[in-house]
């Protein structure tokens, strides 16, 4: 058995956890829209034709956020396709997933649906093929109270008051060359900031986010990120991450350990975002808004069609990832990432919400079930709200090839002073068991109110065809001694465990 302990102190804090990191992301890409939130036809579907089973799983899983309407998809949507009148908007061809969008869904109808879903809206502009001038027509369509030619629209087609939509995101992935009007850095700071700019002036309680890296692996990281801040600062709030991992094939050791490098991603970033602070003499801080992130599981895919072996087709059957226990312990280290340093990372998008790489299934004319990965999202949702302690970690290790000492035993503790609890957070990234001893300096625990836990004997286990194969259990593992709490840890695990203090 593998011995670990983590000692903390609610002296020693690392900020406050936002809840918009619990957020998710709906994206017109194969099925997430359509016959995923949103099919009429459905025994459940309500008047506006979204599926209630769906809202009952995205309301059970906690999400906070949702950003819309891409991704890819973005960089060549004109927003004006998707208002009016259904019957008379334009069929187009999506340059990004090769298929042919309806535009049944559009701004107002996700409105509709993110009203339903108790969700706060992130919207994202186009910033490849358009720019400042659509940026403003759809910030004034949104935000904007009646009087003038685009909130006038909106109340014609049935909303009189504002939304009033917080976060933008000023477009999406413009250091990948794969996207629709990809820029160089210099390009996309300076049309970047000149569309904040005028947004800002039009709507000043926005906040804005700025393409960061599309990944950790990118040419372009690092320098991307400097050239970006160095011209949109002044009128920045956040700066986007996205990353997925793959690799499973590599074994498990190797696969969990790619947190890691997300942790040096975040830290990185950050590093960069107070460089250009200090050096521009800006008083206030840039954080980050991770709005795209999971674990890709093509190895695991039972329908593996891309977008070449569907191409021009509506609401296409693509990229639907079936995910593992396996994938689910890395998927939780991701998340507890962004809990760690919650006095920075203050909004993140799991992506996505349905059908590619999802928490949540859908059957068409049929049921939905949920994966492996949506537990550790829904235990976080909801138990996971306070400060996060800082910590300290002493116990095993392990090396791999990209990271010399990796923790056996992932972990994150959040403090809750008005409930007076503590809730730990583990991932237990060995194929045999730990004892955890977690020791907690000035606090001393009354009772251990929840221990659930999510495992499987056969780490490969999915919910694919067995929908309850892979669930949390609640476990008797913990026990109290003075200011001390031992938990032993289930091989390749995901654990919670939730302290009342004296």
């Amino acid at each position: 058995m593998r011995h670990v302990t983590i000692k903390a102190d609610t002296a020693f804090t690392k900020g406050r956890i936002d809840d918009r990191i619990y957020g998710s992301f709906v994206e017109h890409m194969g099925r997430v829209v359509y016959t995923g939130i949103y099919e009429p036809s459905h025994k459940t579907a309500d008047e506006n034709g979204f599926r209630g089973d769906v809202l009952q799983k995205v309301r059970q899983m906690g999400v906070t956020a949702v950003r819309y309407p891409g991704g890819n998809f973005v960089s060549n949507y004109d927003w004006r396709d998707g208002i009016g009148p259904v019957e008379k908007r334009p069929r187009k061809r999506d340059l990004a997933w090769k298929s042919i969008e309806t535009n049944e869904v559009g701004l107002d109808e996700f409105m509709k649906w993110a009203d339903a879903a108790e969700v706060a809206p992130i919207y994202a502009v186009n910033l490849g093929t358009k720019g400042i001038e659509e940026a403003l027509a759809v910030l004034e369509y949104c935000n904007m109270e009646t009087g003038t030619y685009y909130s006038d629209l909106r109340a014609a087609n049935g909303h009189e008051k504002p939304y009033g939509i917080r976060t933008w995101c000023l477009g999406n992935e413009m250091d990948g060359d794969w996207q629709i009007g990809h820029k160089t850095a210099e390009e996309y700071g300076r049309i970047a900031y000149e569309t904040g700019k005028a947004m800002k002036i039009l709507d000043p309680s926005i906040e804005l986010v700025a393409c960061g890296s599309s990944m950790s692996t990118n040419p372009t990281f690092g320098d991307w990120e400097q050239t970006v801040l160095e011209h949109c600062y002044p009128c920045l709030d956040y700066i986007s991450l996205h990353q997925y991992y793959g690799g499973q094939e590599k074994g498990t050791s190797e696969f969990l350990a790619q947190s890691l490098d997300m942790e040096r991603y975040i830290e990185t970033v950050l590093n960069i975002c107070d460089y250009v602070r200090v050096k521009k003499k800006m008083s206030h801080k840039i954080n980050i808004c991770f709005d795209e992130w999971g674990v890709w599981s093509m190895s695991d895919v039972q329908v593996q069609k891309s977008v070449e072996d569907a191409p021009w087709q509506t609401a296409p059957a693509i990229s639907e990832q079936i995910y593992t226990m396996e994938d689910a312990l890395l998927f939780a280290s991701m998340l507890m990432n962004f809990i760690k340093r919650a006095d920075r990372v203050k909004i993140a998008c799991q992506s996505l919400l349905t059908n590619i790489s999802s928490c949540i299934m859908t059957e068409k004319d049929g049921g939905v079930w949920v994966q492996p990965v949506y537990y550790p999202f829904a235990l976080m949702a909801k138990y996971a709200h306070g400060v996060t302690l800082d910590t300290r970690y002493t116990g095993d290790t392990y090396a791999c090839s990209t990271f010399e000492t990796v923790p056996c035993v992932d972990h994150v503790l959040v403090y809750d002073g008005q409930k007076h609890e503590v809730t730990v957070f583990f991932v237990n990234r060995m194929e045999e068991s730990a004892e955890a001893t977690v020791s907690l300096q000035g606090m001393e625990p009354e009772a251990v109110l929840k221990s659930i836990a999510l495992f499987h004997e056969d780490k490969k286990a999915t919910n694919q065809k067995e929908h309850d194969c892979v669930t949390p259990v609640e476990l008797e593992n913990v026990s109290c001694s003075g200011n001390e709490i031992s938990v032993e840890l289930v091989p390749l695990s995901f654990q919670m465990v939730q302290i009342r203090l004296k």
